[in-house]
């Protein structure tokens, strides 16, 4: 078998194939700058929470109207902006943090999910919402996909400069009035916007794994934060590739598949990456050397 045959025949002679490569592609380029501003702003937990939270509204979006991209997708967009409120609001207003707040809801939102497709789906709907299913993906879905990631993308690009102000430096975003928790919440939208995209795919266990894997991995490579976000959308688009390509050949879930790849690059770059990788890291110069 030549080495056509392993990474490009697939997509050559199957049309699901293209389709799921495609739609790699396009969460690739939404969710990989979110991602690095999760971690910028460590806040890479309140990723994995925002991935659960969009579970009970497109649990009801199933109940209503089945396996249904647009109801599912409206329906997980209302409850992962709910959480996010819900959760800053709880923590402004009580002696709560939000990371406490945020894992509150999280696991409320993950059980209510689970639990409104139990009741009216069988364990294939139920294993379809939470793992999702990218081979699947028809025309309308990558539609809808790639749709979400062209407004995301535009969002982000839009309120670029004033993210990266109140993530570097907050005190002077207050001293200057620029309404710093406008662009946390417009920040957080853009978070949910990007996990609804990507559970239809991967689902809502797995939609968080291609947008904080390659963020992290990315610290290893880069220091600039144009840098870091290219390098964040190049892993995941090469994480999506590999783990389809591993998926058809292997006969694997696609889903896994593609998160354990950019799982493979993100342990990678722990050990080799440039910016303080495992090898490449200098001994620290004792102290107490004369």
């Amino acid at each position: 078998m030549t080495p056509a045959d392993l990474l490009v025949t697939p997509f050559l002679e199957f049309g699901f194939m293209r389709r799921a490569l495609v739609a790699c592609l396009a969460l690739a380029a939404g969710s990989g700058p979110v991602g690095v501003f999760l971690v910028l702003r460590r806040m890479s937990l309140i990723g994995d929470t925002m991935s659960h939270a969009v579970l009970p509204g497109a649990a009801v979006g199933f109940v209503l109207a089945g396996l249904s991209l647009p109801a599912m997708s409206l329906g997980g967009f209302i409850t992962g902006l709910a959480v996010a409120l819900l959760a800053g609001a709880v923590s402004r207003f009580t002696r709560l943090k939000e990371d406490a707040s945020l894992a509150a809801f999280f696991l409320i939102s993950l059980a209510a999910g689970v639990m409104i497709v139990s009741l009216r789906g069988s364990q294939v709907d139920l294993m379809h919402v939470l793992f999702g299913s990218i081979l699947a993906v028809d025309d309308a879905s990558l539609i809808l996909v790639t749709l979400i990631a062209s407004v995301s993308l535009a969002a982000f690009a839009a309120i670029y400069r004033a993210l990266i102000c109140e993530c570097f430096d907050p005190v002077f975003m207050k001293a200057v009035g620029g309404r710093g928790a406008v662009w946390h919440l417009v920040f957080l939208v853009l978070v949910v916007l990007d996990m609804v995209a990507g559970f239809q795919a991967l689902g809502t266990l797995m939609a968080v794994g291609l947008m904080m894997l390659p963020a992290t991995a990315a610290r290893f490579w880069a220091r600039e934060v144009p840098g870091l976000i290219l390098t964040a959308v190049g892993f995941a688009a090469l994480s999506g590739y590999a783990g389809l390509v591993i998926s058809y050949h292997a006969d694997l879930p696609s889903g896994p598949a593609i998160v354990l790849s950019a799982g493979f690059i993100h342990l990678l770059s722990v050990i080799i990456g440039p910016q303080g990788g495992l090898i490449r890291r200098r001994p620290a110069h004792s102290h107490l050397k004369g």
